[in-house]
């Protein structure tokens, strides 16, 4: 999606990605997407202006095929390599998390975004990515949006105003 940006001859473009989707932009480009027990990963080189999102669903492939955005073990060095590849450098790299909400208190799977949340904040310390801000827990979903070369988050939750992160 193109829209023209008020008062300037500068285009902007939006990304929607679902569960297990990975998107990098540039500048002014913003991703977005909604999560309940999901976890958002964004990560971002403000130097270069290149970021990127992951929606990631579970804490771990365990040798699973799929897609890559869908486990945290996966996403995250694919997200690292996407932005690589995208003039972003790995050694400049900030993150951002948002999700992980108890959507469903009688399920079994009722902590599944808390174990998302360790294992995503592990495996960030492993990589040396500094977590600078999240918007995690509770028991409401999320819209995130990630605006690409800044590394500003807005957060939408029903019923709240607008957090920016």
């Amino acid at each position: 999606m193109t829209s023209a940006k008020s008062g300037a001859n500068l285009q902007t473009t939006a990304t929607s990605i679902r569960m297990g989707e990975i998107a990098v932009g540039r500048d002014e480009e913003s991703i977005h997407t909604l999560l309940g027990s999901c976890i958002g990963l964004a990560l971002y080189d403000r130097r270069n202006r290149v970021g990127g999102l992951a929606h990631i669903v579970l804490p771990e492939s365990r040798g699973n095929d799929g897609s890559p955005g869908k486990f945290a073990d996966t996403a995250i060095p694919e997200l690292i390599r996407l932005i690589k590849q995208t003039a972003g450098t790995p050694g400049k790299l900030s993150a951002k998390l948002v999700g992980g909400a108890c959507m469903f208190q009688t399920s079994s799977a009722s902590n599944i975004g808390e174990r998302n949340l360790e294992s995503i904040e592990r495996l960030l310390k492993t990589a040396r990515i500094p977590i600078v801000a999240s918007h995690c827990g509770g028991d409401r979903g999320r819209r995130m949006t990630l605006v690409a070369g800044s590394g500003r988050v807005r957060i939408e939750v029903v019923g709240h105003e607008l957090i920016e992160i």
